[in-house]
């Protein structure tokens, strides 16, 4: 947990870095505090506690989800000293949604923000992103059963079945992709006529599937189908598997991109833009064939990728094309990458169970050629089940102390996909400053489920209170 404070305190030395350059900005002040505060709790479990190289499963799990925590926690720092528009619950709501590559905001006005602390912003979606264990497992050494374990607990099942390498590897192989598209992305933003600094910011905040901006309108401010290009294309590729990438990287080959939940997830996107694009055309939202397709290409690819950046406000959207964007916010990407959801791992599973369940057929689903275990099936339906039980439970409660918020069931989907942009009033330019106190605390939940997964959270809580810890 020390690791995973330092890492969050070296991203705010490169924030006041950023405030140094920019003339010593309004948010210096606040951002060396909150480097000084975060580095030394961090540096203190190296002093005041020893060396282990044995994690037990408590253990395991109880330092994955406090790390997350803790981050979030001194995340927040920021945000509070420097003040303005964010209250204690506020800057928990920015922070939660930084770290967790959400990407809602309760700003009406970003770009009243320093520059340093726009960074800040966007770090905490590039930290989020790679996972707050994913870098400190870069740092444990490779030799340590604690990084073994934490790999394991840290990585899903879905997502290390197309890595085909060793676990320690597979930390690298992640981290190797996730860094090579976010440098990538920077020079294709640069190349198309976006400035350094926004480039940065918005890199970060694509590659991680987040969806933060420096800009009010989002990517819509540039009004460039260059710039919208690229930021679809980097969307799509940040919620692809990065195993898949790193191969067909490495061997010169598109052979990787024959994966069946790949083809799935694609031909998922395409129906669903292909049917929007005809639904803004018809309802007379965008006036010609290529704007509706840019406009349902970029909004769909947003929301299935769960990074939520936008072109245009899709509160003005009618009601179909705008459940199109919902139904795309609950599938969403594929598992090995930053992208939250359900996945379309999962969803091709739940697809193909009617052939089991079939009389007629061979009690078997295959996936890739491989046949996935009875066990792992009722383990992905149960996650599915759970995911869906947990947004209605996060609607009931919201609705408990606020009966009158209609945006709730809209928030807790866009919440718990780790999507950000809603719909209606919460729509891709809205924020959620307005948002009852109560409610906000709902989402940021929904937010920290939706990027661990709801799994390692019931086991850690489980075993917490249960007090056990097999090794």
């Amino acid at each position: 947990m020390g690791y995973a404070l330092l890492v969050s305190a070296l991203f705010m030395f490169f924030s006041i870095v950023v405030s140094v350059i920019r003339g010593n900005d309004s948010a210096l002040a606040a951002l060396l505090i909150s480097f000084v505060i975060t580095f030394a709790v961090g540096m203190f479990p190296f002093i005041f506690v020893g060396k282990t190289t044995s994690l037990s499963l408590k253990e395991g799990y109880v330092t994955i989800v406090l790390s997350w925590l803790l981050s979030f926690i001194f995340g927040m720092l920021p945000y509070v000293l420097w003040g303005g528009p964010f209250s204690v619950m506020n800057a928990w709501f920015e922070s939660v949604s930084g770290f967790t590559c959400t990407g809602s905001t309760i700003l009406s006005n970003v770009e009243a923000l320093p520059d340093s602390l726009l960074f800040w912003r966007s770090s905490t979606h590039f930290i989020g992103g790679l996972g707050v264990v994913v870098f400190l497992l870069l740092i444990i050494p490779s030799s340590s059963q604690m990084r073994l374990r934490l790999t394991n607990m840290e990585l899903s099942s879905l997502s290390k079945n197309e890595y085909r390498s060793g676990t320690n590897r597979t930390i690298y192989i992640f981290a190797y992709v996730y860094i090579g598209l976010f440098v990538a992305c920077t020079l294709c933003y640069v190349i198309a006529g976006m400035g350094l600094f926004d480039a940065l910011n918005h890199s970060m905040s694509v590659v991680a599937t987040g969806g933060f901006s420096t800009r009010n309108l989002s990517i819509g401010a540039y009004g460039s189908p260059a710039i919208n290009i690229v930021t679809m294309v980097f969307m799509f590729l940040g919620s692809v598997h990065f195993g898949m990438i790193f191969i067909a990287v490495v061997t010169r080959s598109f052979r990787p991109f024959r994966n069946e939940v790949f083809k799935f997830y694609l031909w998922y996107v395409i129906i669903n833009v292909a049917i929007v694009a005809v639904l803004l055309k018809g309802r007379g939202i965008e006036e010609t064939w290529g704007e509706s397709v840019m406009s349902a290409a970029f909004h769909i690819i947003s929301y299935a990728s769960t990074t939520g950046l936008s072109i245009s406000d899709t509160s003005l959207w009618p009601v179909m094309p705008a459940a199109m964007l919902m139904l795309s916010s609950i599938w969403c990407g594929m598992a090995g990458s930053p992208s939250g959801g359900i996945k379309a791992d999962r969803a091709l599973i739940v697809c193909k169970i009617k052939q089991v369940l079939h009389p007629a057929s061979v009690n078997e689903v295959r996936i890739n050629g491989r046949v996935v275990k009875q066990d792992d099936i009722a383990t992905h339906v149960m996650y599915t089940s759970l995911y869906m039980l947990t947004i209605v439970l996060g609607v009931v409660v919201c609705l408990i102390f606020s009966p009158s918020n209609g945006n709730a069931p809209y928030a807790v989907i866009s919440s718990l996909g780790n999507v950000g942009a809603s719909v209606g009033s919460l729509g891709s330019w809205a924020n959620y400053g307005t948002e009852p106190e109560l409610s906000k605390l709902v989402y940021t939940l929904c937010m920290f489920l939706g990027r661990v997964e709801i799994y390692p959270v019931l086991t850690a809580v489980s075993l917490i209170f249960t007090g056990k810890s097999k090794k």
